[in-house]
């Protein structure tokens, strides 16, 4: 997970860099949050319960239909390969540059422009 505007902000640093050739940038959070912390972070702004809860796998790909997918294989694919740790950046976790905006600010942004989100 990374904060758009941590990506504008590498976006920008890069853009005013000099190199040649290839250059691959991995981008992700400070730091890695599971879905618990999120849950945690949502409670904490809204000021309710809010809990993680996992979705059968089963159900992903009727799930995903539903949500507009075409084709949830790739969208199915790339979850398996988080969950079972196969997908990870080239030079795992320590290679990667990090941002600087936390969980809270990212999910407090998104519930400031969410108004079906806010405590009635």
């Amino acid at each position: 997970m990374i904060a758009t505007a941590d990506i504008g902000r590498l976006a920008a640093q890069l853009i005013g860099e000099d190199w040649e050739g290839v250059r691959i940038v991995e981008l992700e959070a400070a730091r890695r949050y599971t879905p618990n912390e999120v849950a945690a972070t949502f409670a904490k702004i809204l000021g309710r319960p809010v809990r993680a809860e996992v979705v059968p796998r089963e159900t992903w790909g009727s799930l995903f239909r539903s949500l507009g997918t075409k084709d949830p294989i790739p969208r199915i694919q790339m979850l398996d390969g988080f969950n079972e740790g196969w997908i990870e950046f080239e030079r795992g976790e320590t290679g990667s540059v990090k941002g600087s905006t936390d969980i809270e600010t990212v999910l407090r942004g998104l519930v400031e422009t969410a108004p079906q989100l806010r405590s009635p």
